[in-house]
């Protein structure tokens, strides 16, 4: 145990980042079994609330088993700090939760002149109410789970080796990666399209770009909080406002959402000079 420990705090963060996939996949796959993981077979509706439980296990035990193992109490009593600060200002909380239902609202309407056919799931609802909360529902928890995982651990270790565009960048492939037995069957919805293509745009278009606006946000607040919100609301908007089109369509939307979130990103970049480059934490000077 005592080697176990000491391999866990000389590799924390890529510790962090194998237990987090070994415990999701593995938790999914013991539920979903090996054809549906990779999607060569449907998940049955009834299975889906536990698909994600078995998933979001993975972020939250990881980051707080390494809390503990590698910082002991004290680093655990900061992770709760950090979880429950809320003084930050309204303007994180506005960033937080409308970068991303703005930044949907805005792909939507860009592509919409060229293809009217590309409408919002909500659109297409038969119960809006329970749309909408079922969306909010999902972005909660995977704001909450998640976060625990990559922004109570994972992201403050990339920030005391690199600066924020890399450490989100890094995050952010990996953040899409982590996903993959979840978009894995929409490869059998690529349409005319490649479906290694296919899910190569799903899982890593505009996640980097997002996870890097989430790792600046989190540097000027020091709030776990604030990036559960961001996550929830990017996942609540993905499941509400998302067009459930397929093949091309679902590349397009996907690939101009990227445009206008690497669009922010270089809006922030411009006003707030270097703020994306900033030195890692144990660099920086006063």
């Amino acid at each position: 145990m005592k080697k176990l420990a000491a391999f866990m705090k000389r590799y924390p963060l890529w510790v962090c980042f194998a237990l987090a996939f070994a415990l999701s996949w593995g938790c999914l796959l013991a539920v979903v079994g090996f054809a549906a993981f990779i999607g060569r077979a449907d998940i049955p509706e009834a299975k889906m609330p536990l698909v994600y439980l078995a998933v979001l296990v993975g972020p939250s035990v990881a980051s707080v088993l390494l809390t503990a193992v590698t910082q002991g109490k004290s680093g655990l009593r900061a992770l709760r700090t950090r979880l429950f600060k809320w003084r930050v200002g309204i303007r994180w909380y506005l960033m937080a939760l409308f970068t991303a239902p703005l930044a949907m609202a805005t792909t939507l309407l860009l592509i919409g002149w060229q293809n009217p056919e590309i409408l919002p799931g909500i659109t297409t609802a038969d119960n809006i109410v329970a749309f909408v909360l079922t969306g909010i529902a999902g972005g909660l928890a995977a704001g909450i789970f998640e976060e625990l995982g990559w922004t109570g651990f994972a992201v403050p270790q990339l920030r005391q080796r690199y600066g924020i565009l890399i450490s989100g960048l890094i995050m952010g492939i990996l953040w899409g990666a982590w996903h993959y037995p979840l978009f894995s069957g929409n490869g059998r919805s690529s349409g005319t399209l490649s479906p290694t293509l296919y899910l190569l745009v799903l899982l890593f278009s505009f996640l980097p770009a997002y996870r890097v606006l989430m790792v600046w946000v989190y540097d000027r607040t020091s709030s776990l909080l604030i990036a559960m919100l961001m996550h929830m609301s990017l996942t609540a908007s993905t499941l509400i406002f998302q067009p459930l089109d397929t093949g091309l369509n679902a590349i397009i939307y996907d690939l101009g959402l990227t445009a206008v979130l690497w669009t922010i990103v270089a809006a922030v970049a411009l006003a707030n000079r270097r703020q994306l480059a900033r030195y890692p934490y144990q660099k920086r000077t006063v």
